[in-house]
């Protein structure tokens, strides 16, 4: 099996050690533009250009390097060619950890003590009331599941949306596009951990903000692109949303006098809430690559037509 090392934006210094000592019986190169094909059978890959597949044309297959599959999908690929994401690989719980710190900054009151602090004030809040900060997770996979279970560990009522049916211990479920609003009248604090596909870029619109509890704040650690920008701000400083903590754009870095930047509701952080661990990347994709090698199957294999 010959892996090939893909990724522009990624030193393959970085990368080559730990995939060569998982993978020994594997040929590992990095990829070259200029030269002739590898002939490489896999390629690792984070938003590669489309010039890779037009030069690569042996690939079977690509391992994403990231939970986002969507720039994958956007790519004119061969039908034969598998793309495979990671699957959780340390992500799951850095995004549990997001979205309990945006949760407790807010209904902890947390990001009025900063406010405080800097005036210089001594003003204790009320005390924290769970009932009345009912959170629904939008997106209950591997990692929307994840969130919910952690943040039902802190005694919040949770509600979960998924497009299928799921069973998630602790949290409330709901299904389909029937029971979308039942969802949303119910949440006062909605985390979403959406993909992006087709039919989710947008989703959070006017239309579906506008159905969330009074006092309503979106924590966004989905996708850039799920969010209509120009609905979230007409909302907030209709103050038909209390707030929001978004950590993915539809640009980023985000522009320099974006209005985002400034809203005195938004709490922006730079694409963090969950990054890739090496180590745990590595032996998950090494891992898979094996079983290939053997004609076995493996999981995290993108359904194109679903888009995750």
């Amino acid at each position: 099996m010959h892996v090939l090392f893909a990724c522009p934006h990624n030193d393959p210094a970085d990368w080559l050690p730990g995939l060569t000592a998982e993978l020994p019986d594997c040929k590992i190169s990095v990829w070259d533009p200029s030269g002739p094909p590898s002939g490489a059978d896999v390629a690792l890959v984070w938003k590669p250009p489309a010039a890779l597949i037009e030069h690569e044309t042996g690939l079977k297959a690509l391992f994403n390097l990231g939970a986002g599959v969507d720039a994958l999908l956007q790519m004119d690929l061969p039908p034969h060619i598998q793309i495979v994401r990671l699957e959780d690989a340390g992500m799951g719980v850095q995004m549990a950890e997001y979205a309990l710190y945006a949760l407790l900054r807010v209904s902890r009151r947390f990001g009025q003590y900063e406010r405080d602090q800097a005036e210089q004030r001594w003003a204790p809040q009320p005390g924290l009331r769970r009932e009345q900060w009912p959170v629904g997770v939008l997106g209950l996979g591997e990692m929307g599941g994840r969130v919910a279970q952690s943040i039902a560990a802190f005694d919040y009522p949770v509600l979960g949306w998924s497009r299928s049916p799921r069973t998630v211990a602790g949290v409330q479920t709901y299904a389909g596009t029937e029971q979308l609003p039942a969802f949303l009248r119910r949440t006062r604090v909605l985390v979403n951990v959406l993909p992006l596909t087709p039919e989710t870029t947008g989703i959070l619109d006017r239309a579906i903000l506008s159905q969330l509890m009074p006092g309503a704040h979106l924590i966004n650690v989905g996708r850039g692109g799920h969010v209509n920008e120009a609905d979230l701000l007409a909302l907030l400083d209709e103050g038909k949303l209390d707030g929001a903590t978004l950590d993915v754009f539809d640009t980023e870095p985000l522009p320099a006098g974006h209005p985002l930047w400034s809203h005195p509701r938004v709490h922006v952080t730079p694409h963090i809430a969950a990054s890739t661990l090496r180590a745990e990347a590595i032996a998950q994709i090494a891992a898979k690559i094996r079983r290939l090698a053997r004609g076995e199957p493996i999981s995290g294999v993108v359904a194109p037509q679903r888009g995750y």
